[in-house]
């Protein structure tokens, strides 16, 4: 099953990157004086706004995966 392999991978993947992404923007966040729980909340310098709209579209694409992934098991 090569197929699902490659979507098991896929969400390894995304989760690994969402990892990064969300240890990156805590730290920005801190590192400015915000606290991280407050993201949506608060206007976000450009930088850390980068960050939170690049973690969104990983979280959208990883449960897209997943649906996908839960849609053939």
């Amino acid at each position: 099953m090569i197929v699902m392999d490659d979507r098991h991978q896929e969400v390894a993947e995304f989760r690994e990157k969402l990892r990064e992404l969300d240890a990156e923007f805590d730290r920005e966040m801190r590192v400015r004086g915000f606290d991280p729980a407050q993201a949506e909340n608060v206007a976000l310098p450009s930088h850390l706004a980068a960050l939170y709209a690049e973690r969104e579209q990983i979280k959208a694409a990883l449960e897209e995966s997943k649906g996908k992934t839960d849609d053939r098991d």
